[in-house]
């Protein structure tokens, strides 16, 4: 058992081992041999800690909590749990689902795996880093997609390669869900406008770009203006949840991190954890 003489780290493990017996974790958990140094549930924790508190590497977050292992220990069992929380995610995503607002929205965001200069010298996620161009420049690594409702609760993930067309990837992102789907102009497309609508439940409204003479009601204006909402979960991972990292020695380093920045944010914007029913847990 890990000593953390931190409240948040308390009150955040609490939050962690209700999730874990919800959904049954436990049976992920290899049966035989020698018991793990640290619990599942615990390096869960601990890695949402690291980014809730915003630690910028496994090193750091060793130094803080002073665990009763090694550092090599630490990053492994904090690695381990790539697919615990692929699994919470998605549980959590699904119960934002309930109740989701009308209005959604849907955008991307870049994630350097490293700087250009050492973009031909990098080779830890040469098989899933693509290079690609954004309004702020080239970069080399992934891309998040997100969709999220008008109140902020985030509906669906999905990383891909940096060069990936969003337009491919929205009708997956956004394959079980209904509403007026806002995008910026990235998502212009006439096909997938005609191939997303479903009549009296999905429509999708990509903001024309500025060179384009489009009618708009005044409705649709004043859906545009929401469109703003989506940047403030991107601007939170990259700001204050260590999101963006070069650092990571493995795939899966690179994963966890990412995956535990986004849980992080979700769980500490107090989503329910009891909205979906018992045949699902």
């Amino acid at each position: 058992m890990l000593q953390v003489p931190i409240k948040a780290y308390r009150r955040l493990r609490e939050i962690v081992t209700k999730i874990y017996c919800k959904l049954n974790l436990q049976k992920y958990e290899t049966p035989k041999g020698r018991k793990e140094i640290i619990h599942n549930f615990d390096a869960i924790t601990l890695t949402l800690f690291k980014q809730y508190q915003g630690i910028a590497t496994k090193k750091s977050l060793f130094e803080i909590i002073a665990p009763n292992c090694s550092y090599k220990t630490l990053v492994v069992s904090i690695n381990r749990t790539l697919e615990l929380l692929r699994k919470i995610i998605g549980y959590l995503c699904l119960s934002n689902r309930y109740h989701a607002h009308l209005v959604k929205h849907t955008d991307s965001t870049d994630l350097p795996v490293c700087s250009n200069r050492k973009i031909r010298s990098h080779k830890t996620m040469v098989d899933y880093a693509a290079r690609s161009k954004t309004s702020k420049g080239w970069f080399y690594g992934l891309k998040l997609h997100i969709s999220a409702d008008l109140k902020g609760k985030i509906l669906s993930v999905q990383f891909t390669s940096g060069n990936t067309d969003d337009r491919v990837i929205f009708p997956k992102l956004n394959r079980d869900l209904d509403g007026i789907f806002i995008a910026d102009a990235g998502y212009i497309s006439k096909d997938l406008t005609r191939e997303f609508f479903i009549e009296n439940r999905r429509i999708l409204l990509a903001m024309p770009k500025k060179n384009m003479k489009k009618l708009a009601t005044d409705l649709d204006i004043e859906l545009f203006k929401t469109r703003m909402r989506i940047e403030d979960p991107f601007g939170n991972l990259k700001q204050f949840r260590n999101l963006t990292t070069t650092v990571c020695r493995s795939v899966r380093g690179y994963l966890v991190n990412y995956l535990s920045a986004v849980l992080s944010l979700m769980i500490t914007r107090s989503h329910s954890t009891d909205a979906l029913p018992s045949s699902l847990s």
